[in-house]
């Protein structure tokens, strides 16, 4: 075969997605070995390079050489130290000066390190014990003497135990890292069930019961008075269609996040709002014989979309309290805008209940109330009327609106200054 063949086959090898990424993969294997194995060897020239009085050049090419075996210490952890005890040990045969030595001690410690902070257990001791065996036995050749050899065994041994500690603390504190995210992980996903189940909760809640009076309506006067039954069936149709439509409208967005062919589209229309008040009141005064009166105070003007939201739903479920518990024709509904906060009230003039009778007989109603408006750090109050009644009132705090003159002479006092 010749020579060009055999080199088109290798391009076409290397231009090849797969092709080249094994050849990546293989030559740096290679490297990583060779530079493993050329460890031992390149320390050992360094130690007997130079004249014998060169000790700064030593310790310099022998710190160059612990370059060598890092790639294959990250591949393979157990081999690469095996690779660095036997240059450890051939160098301190050689009984170099006590600098080179306690540098080949110190990158041996802190591949220690290393290793404890990055692989399992049996792998840091599989890996801690052979170094700390090879440092115990190379000891003997740079020491003089009982006393110093003893003193430097501990000097050995405190050290490794420094390095096991610390690898120790950086897989705790990772571990703690990965335990926080999760934790953070997991609260948001309580806090976005709570808020859907809320949501759920605040869009049923009103229908459902409107549902019940219309056909508790209806099968008293189905016998008796065909057309208001008809009307009531007519109604429970409308506030079911209009739910379902609701409901469809969340569990789509639950489900999905983008077009799926051939499916119903998802609606966007905007959450309901204070502007849709007149509608609520529209619907209960023809659903569930309720009639509201609403007042507005103040300028009416736009407010934070969450705020508003979680007004629309404190009136609509303290409206719906009033259609199952109040047992009266009629309640008021107050929306008043103030400067720093929007207050929204709801009173009745019905047979009047304990809070603590209705969060027993319904679930969750006040209860949610009370988490929208903890949340927005604003106040709630409800409770019965000394006049007789109920009433749920609560006050939203709101960002105070800066004048646009105001902002149009900062920006020109701004202007002047940076001239």
């Amino acid at each position: 075969m010749s020579a060009t063949p055999l080199f088109s086959q290798l391009g076409r090898l290397i231009r090849t997605g797969t092709g080249a990424g094994r050849l990546r993969r293989v030559a740096s294997a290679g490297a990583a070995w060779c530079g493993g194995v050329a460890y031992p060897v390149a320390v050992l020239l360094a130690v007997r390079s130079g004249p014998d009085n060169s000790t700064g050049l030593r310790f310099l090419l022998c710190a160059v050489a612990t370059v060598l075996p890092v790639a294959l210490l990250r591949r393979h952890p157990l081999p690469g130290t095996a690779l660095m005890l036997v240059g450890t040990f051939a160098v301190s045969a050689q009984r170099p000066s006590w600098e080179v030595v306690y540098l080949l001690v110190l990158v041996n410690d802190l591949n220690v390190l290393a290793v404890v902070a990055s692989r399992a257990r049996r792998v840091a001791f599989a890996a801690a014990v052979p170094t700390l065996l090879v440092q115990i036995a190379s000891a003997s050749y740079f020491t003089s003497g009982m006393d110093v050899y003893i003193r430097t065994l501990v000097v050995l041994v405190l050290a490794l135990v420094a390095a096991w500690t610390i690898g120790l603390s950086v897989t705790e504190r990772r571990e703690h890292a990965v335990e926080q995210r999760t934790q953070v992980a997991a609260q948001a996903v309580a806090a976005e069930r709570l808020r859907i189940a809320r949501e759920l909760h605040d869009m049923i809640a009103h229908s459902v019961g409107v549902i019940a009076i219309q056909a508790g309506v209806g099968s008293r006067v189905i016998g008796t008075q065909p057309d208001e039954a008809r009307k009531a069936l007519l109604s429970i149709e409308a506030t079911s269609r209009e739910t379902l439509a609701g409901l469809r409208r969340t569990l789509g967005t639950l489900r999905r996040t983008g077009p799926v062919p051939g499916a119903e589209p998802v609606s966007l229309d905007p959450a309901p709002g204070l502007a849709d008040l007149e509608r609520l009141a529209a619907s209960t005064a023809a659903g569930a014989g309720v009639r509201v009166e609403l007042r507005w105070r103040g300028v009416r003007r736009a407010i934070p979309a969450d705020i508003d939201l979680s007004a629309y739903r404190i009136v609509q479920e303290a409206v719906t309290n009033v259609v199952r518990h109040a047992r009266t024709p009629s309640c008021r509904v107050d929306v008043e805008y103030g400067r720093e906060e929007v207050r929204v009230e709801v009173v009745d003039d019905g047979r009047g209940c304990e809070s603590a009778d209705i969060d027993r007989a319904g679930g969750w109603g006040l209860v949610g109330m009370r988490e929208r408006v903890g949340l927005l750090g604003g106040r709630l109050s409800a409770g019965p009327r000394p006049e007789g009644g109920f009433r749920v009132a609560a006050w939203l705090p709101v960002p105070v609106p800066v004048p646009v003159a105001v902002v149009e002479s900062g920006v020109r006092a701004g202007t002047e200054a940076a001239r």
